[in-house]
């Protein structure tokens, strides 16, 4: 079998991951074993963070509709049947935003959704 001394590749490999790494505490941003386990588990993290960032702002979309549907004197859950009932399509992320900064608009929709419920029972 053939002697192979990897030579640029090599370097190149060491040299991605080094600067990955950069910024890592002590021997993790300097020693290549050390900086390519870091570099690894940062991986993973950040795999996981781009999952979790969805469901966390999921469930911050919805405290929001929850506290503004509430000050109008309607549950979350009953809103969004309502919105539903209604045949109002909107997003989560749209109606938090509404309910942040449009509230006459976000006042309209929960009449709606009131009297699609009243309408239903």
């Amino acid at each position: 079998m053939p002697r192979v001394k990897r030579g640029t590749k090599r370097r190149a490999s060491r040299r991605k991951v080094l600067e990955r790494a950069s910024g890592f505490f002590l021997t993790k941003g300097k020693l290549h074993r050390s900086a390519q386990e870091a570099v690894e588990k940062s991986m993973r993290y950040a795999f996981v963070g781009r999952r979790r960032k969805k469901r966390d702002f999921r469930s911050l979309w919805i405290v929001r509709i929850n506290a503004a549907a509430n000050k109008l004197g309607l549950p979350y859950s009953k809103f969004m049947s309502g919105m539903k009932k209604a045949g109002i399509e909107l997003n989560r992320k749209v109606l938090a935003e509404m309910a942040y900064a449009d509230e006459s608009g976000f006042r309209l929709l929960v009449e709606k959704a009131k009297a699609a419920l009243a309408q239903t029972q």
